[in-house]
């Protein structure tokens, strides 16, 4: 199946959405928490049923109940998903919202993704796609890597940018702790990135996250098999060139992982003279994630024969 470049297929979508914009175009440490506008999301949820086949769902939706009743009943619940597109997060809400069971819509609503500030400053249509879902926006380690050797910027403005990282992060850490005290989900895609065919270093986790996995009870990992946004071969880096193209949708839930023994058991294990644990610990979350993709995969192939 080929896909349509998002900006063809849906420029009117998007021009909508942008009008009734409200998120922040330049992010501080006073705006970091960006809550979901449901206007947005409606008109988004226009493209999702375009693009989202009837035969899609969720595997393993008992281990989604049992991770909202966790949360509802005190736990501070953390999702990592696999991502392999934009449509990820989206298509996670939609199919809560579409599951038929009477807590998927209240989970759907309480799930807050952590987003690169990326999502907000680079495109006025990339930020209104954005602002359908509640976020906390940070400031990821990546791109601070890139200002940092970038040779046309002076010390001096270097240190100001490693500054503006270290406040909107920090804000950002307060912003999660408050959800996690009201209740919500914070969803985190644990490569970092969007995954690239034939780049494997875009599949690896991201050394951060065992800092999260540190600051929560219970853990939902989450595969995906099948994409309706897929990257468009000759433009990788604009967004709104990825392909929108119909596609089952098999997100699968694992079940429920304590944060603390299951950090504990690797740890435990290692050598004394391991030169980064916390790597090998993220890179377990990894392992378990690719090994659930890999068990729904025939699933998702049988239900694309049959089309």
């Amino acid at each position: 199946m080929e896909g349509i470049p998002l900006r063809e297929k849906y420029g009117k979508y998007f021009g909508m959405m942008s009008s009734i914009s409200k998120a922040a175009a330049n992010i501080d440490a006073t705006n970091v928490y960006e809550p979901a506008n449901p206007d947005a999301r409606k008109i988004m949820n226009i493209m999702l049923d375009e693009n989202i086949l009837p035969q899609s769902h969720l595997a393993n939706i008992e281990n989604f109940k049992a991770f909202y009743d966790a949360i509802t009943h005190g736990a501070h619940g953390l999702i990592l998903m696999e991502h392999f597109s934009n449509l990820d997060l989206p298509a996670l809400i939609y199919q809560l919202e579409r599951c038929g069971e009477p807590w998927g819509p209240d989970l759907a609503s309480r799930i807050v993704a952590i987003a690169g500030m990326k999502l907000n400053e680079e495109n006025p249509m990339v930020r209104a796609w954005a602002e359908g879902f509640s976020r906390v926006v940070i400031y990821p380690s990546r791109s601070l890597h890139k200002v940092e050797s970038d040779s046309t910027l002076t010390e001096e403005q270097i240190k100001e940018e490693e500054k503006r990282s270290r406040s909107i992060n920090l804000a950002a850490m307060r912003a999660m702790e408050k959800c996690k005290r009201n209740g919500q989900a914070i969803l985190v895609f644990p490569a970092g990135t969007r995954y690239r065919p034939g780049k494997p270093e875009t599949r690896r986790g991201l050394r951060e996250i065992d800092s999260y996995l540190r600051l929560f009870d219970t853990l939902l990992l989450v595969s995906i098999n099948g994409n309706c946004l897929r990257l468009n071969p000759d433009n990788t880096e604009d967004m709104l060139a990825d392909l929108a193209t119909p596609d089952v949708i098999i997100q699968a839930g694992s079940a429920l992982i304590n944060t603390k023994e299951f950090r504990n058991n690797i740890l435990s294990n290692l050598p004394p003279d391991t030169e980064d644990p916390k790597q090998v610990v993220v890179d377990k979350v990894m392992e378990l994630l690719e090994k659930q993709h890999d068990q729904f995969e025939p699933e998702y192939q049988r239900l694309i024969a049959a089309l």
